[in-house]
């Protein structure tokens, strides 16, 4: 008596089914005369995806996947690396979630890129409903930045880092920016966000942030990545 394949081999395709001895004579025959055996029933995987990709840019894509965060229906693309990279981010985001008054998000940046980059980022990020900490609003008149700023990575439950040409000389220089540096990097809540220059300047000038991975505006743009980063820390 031929037996079905589909146990073992699975029916992935319209020829492996063909190829079977039992069912190549009949579609959704199932093992042994029973239909709960049916060919559909056996799920094909594929470790790029979970839960499948849905955006933007034409619908779902090969290179693209779904993190468990990312609510049904949602338009924003993730490559599988950024998956990895943002899970221990939103695991620990998770772990902060119910603490109360805490901002979603500390914002490091330039003082160069104030009124600039760094601007157009918190304001994006606003306008999708973040809280976030930013020294041009946060840091009242007459205060100390470095007081202030302590505060602010206190009460955040994230952080991100916005890497420019601006930040990377403030880094040498071992300004303010270095300060703030120092304190995410001691907890794994920290995203480097790059904007107009790359990962190899930036690990010139700071290993430790530039073995951290994040996003880039080289391929996402300013908008898209701010709904990440909105999506991350979305309760």
């Amino acid at each position: 008596m031929a037996r079905c394949t589909a146990p073992v081999q699975g029916h992935r395709s319209a020829s492996a089914e063909a190829a079977c001895p039992k069912c190549g004579g009949g579609r959704f025959r199932g093992y042994g005369g029973s239909s709960s055996f049916a060919p559909s029933s056996y799920p094909t995987y594929s470790p790029s995806y979970s839960g499948g990709g849905v955006g933007s840019r034409g619908g779902a894509s090969a290179g693209s996947t779904r993190p468990r965060w990312s609510r049904a229906g949602s338009s924003v693309v993730y490559t599988p690396a950024e998956v990895r990279t943002l899970t221990p981010i939103r695991e620990n985001f998770e772990k902060r979630a119910l603490l109360p008054d805490l901002r979603d998000i500390f914002l490091c940046h330039a003082w160069d890129d104030r009124k600039g980059i760094a601007k157009e980022l918190h304001d994006l990020l606003i306008s999708r409903g973040v809280s976030v900490w930013f020294s041009e609003k946060d840091v009242p008149l007459g205060t100390s930045l470095l007081r202030e700023i302590d505060k602010g990575l206190v009460n955040s439950r994230v952080g991100i880092v916005l890497v420019t040409p601006a930040l990377l000389r403030r880094v040498q220089a071992e300004g303010v920016a270095d300060k703030e540096l120092s304190a995410l990097l001691a907890r794994d809540l920290l995203v480097p966000i790059v904007h107009n220059t790359t990962y190899e300047a930036l690990r010139d000038v700071s290993p430790l942030l530039g073995s951290r991975s994040g996003l880039s505006t080289t391929e996402d743009s300013m908008s898209e990545v701010a709904a990440k980063l909105a999506e991350l820390v979305a309760l």
